[in-house]
């Protein structure tokens, strides 16, 4: 076994790689985990942040949004437990490898679209997602905003369940990694 990567050979790569691929079908469940850690925040929001999630998740569904956006509603604010204060580029990071370039730019940048009804209130500019104004993913990222995300706080909303969307996380996070340099996905 090797103690630095000079030293390594292809047989020291080998069972790496094995235990890559292994790992790979394990990420959906490490993507649940930090979902419901979510549960354990109290930020003051009319529904907790795992409960926002899954009802931005549910109105992206029922207006006819593709599996990969559904998907994007779900986990786009998966990194508030860990990155409050960039959340958005946390979260792109995090899923870019398994979503298209329009979504994971979505992720990266919903909040400053979302910021369009509160950013006034926190000495922040409302319009701050005017300068992206003309970016293939605009529109998407507005309407993911305007029509779901800013809409996901109603306690009596009739949200679906986890489970209704754990196909659509395990086909889209078991796919082969966009831009995979290799065989097992790993990326130098």
């Amino acid at each position: 076994m090797f103690r630095s990567f000079d030293e390594a050979t292809a047989a020291d790569w080998k069972p790496i790689g094995e235990k890559f691929d292994r790992f790979q079908h394990e990420v959906v469940g490490h993507i649940v985990s930090a979902l419901k850690l979510l549960r354990t925040l109290d930020l003051g929001y009319p529904v907790d942040r795992y409960v926002h999630c899954l009802q931005t998740a549910t109105r992206a569904f029922r207006a006819g949004a593709d599996e990969e956006t559904v998907v994007c509603a779900l986990i786009h604010d998966i990194g508030d437990a860990l990155a409050p204060n960039n959340h958005g580029p946390f979260a792109a990071t995090m899923v870019a490898p398994y979503l298209s370039p329009e979504n994971t730019w979505l992720v990266k940048h919903h909040e400053e679209f979302q910021g369009y009804y509160y950013a006034q209130y926190f000495g922040g500019n409302p319009n701050a997602r005017e300068a992206y104004r003309g970016h293939p993913a605009f529109e998407r990222t507005a309407v993911f905003t305007d029509q779901w995300d800013q809409k996901a706080f109603d306690p009596d909303y009739d949200t679906m369940p986890l489970e209704a969307f754990m196909p659509a996380l395990n086909r889209i996070f078991t796919r082969p990694a966009w831009g995979a340099h290799t065989k097992t996905g790993m990326r130098p």
